[in-house]
């Protein structure tokens, strides 16, 4: 019994932070006053393949409504779901996914949002094909307003709502981007291998080591919307962490909603600290996971 408990358990002594292994993995989902969406996202990791990891709900000061769809869905979700919140001062997603990466307690990281549907094998995908030394981008597919309210929990089960012929009969627009939702094996390697797309870090789908979200101190908490997650991918990538695409292998589907959170001026502040930090070299932040 004891060599069993030593094998489940290390300390990642680079972080000082105590990491459970019997999470293969820990999906970090943000989430802000969007409850009827996040309960079809949720309903989406009920029916993943893989159910050997551990949902962590960074609430950016959501109302009761969020909180009622978390507690409900911990009756029919098997694997563990913590809710992270804080209070809501804004904008401030980059402060709470980093309470949320404290909370985790797995050695790799998967990142979403609580409007993203994740296909069955979402988890599993970004299991199989993490590196040491990278960080994992993939795909999504955008909806209209009128076709996510088609979906319920039996198109995401039954895995219906990613198949594009059923797509693209209820209105999703004819594109190439949408060869995301078929493609496999050799197909989907050519297409992620040969895109023209760069693997810059994509907030609503993509993974990395814990240990090395640790080694940049996570995200910058100055940053509203507008490229706070590239900027923290760009950190990723001075530190020698290099993306890799796999946009035509880990697919979500992106349920349309309002943005009342755009400013102009946060937008102006973000591209600024980019600029800066690109020509200062800058990998660790002084305002992220060190205030904590």
């Amino acid at each position: 019994m004891l060599k069993y408990i030593k094998n489940k358990f290390k300390y990642a002594k680079r972080s000082g932070i105590f990491i459970s292994l019997f999470m293969m993995v820990s999906v970090i989902l943000s989430t802000y006053n969007q409850p009827r969406w996040l309960r079809l996202v949720l309903w989406g990791y009920k029916y993943q393949t893989t159910k050997d990891f551990e949902l962590v709900i960074a609430d950016d000061g959501s109302d009761i409504p969020t909180r009622e769809v978390i507690e409900s869905m911990r009756q029919e979700i098997t694997c563990p779901i913590k809710h992270v919140y804080q209070e809501d001062m804004g904008f401030r997603k980059c402060t709470i996914l980093n309470k949320a990466v404290l909370e985790s307690t797995s050695d790799y990281l998967i990142f979403s949002d609580g409007d993203l549907i994740p296909r069955m094998d979402f988890v599993a995908v970004h299991l199989q094909m993490r590196q040491p030394g990278r960080f994992l981008s993939g795909g999504t597919v955008r909806l209209s307003a009128e076709l996510s309210g088609q979906i319920g929990e039996e198109e995401i089960g039954s895995g219906l709502c990613f198949e594009r012929r059923w797509l693209e009969a209820h209105g999703l627009k004819r594109s190439f981007k949408n060869n995301k939702l078929n493609s496999k094996d050799l197909k989907a390697w050519l297409l992620n291998t040969f895109t023209p797309t760069g693997a810059t870090w994509n907030g609503g789908n993509a993974s990395a080591w814990k240990n090395d979200i640790m080694d940049v101190r996570g995200f910058d908490e100055r940053l509203c919307y507008g490229g706070e997650d590239r900027e923290f991918g760009e950190r990723l990538e001075r530190m020698g962490v290099k993306g890799r695409q796999i946009r035509y292998s880990a697919i979500t589907l992106h349920l349309d909603h309002p943005r009342g959170y755009i400013h102009l001026p946060a937008l102006e502040f973000n591209r600024n600290v980019r600029r800066d930090n690109r020509k200062e070299g800058i990998i660790r932040t002084e305002y992220g996971l060190n205030n904590h």
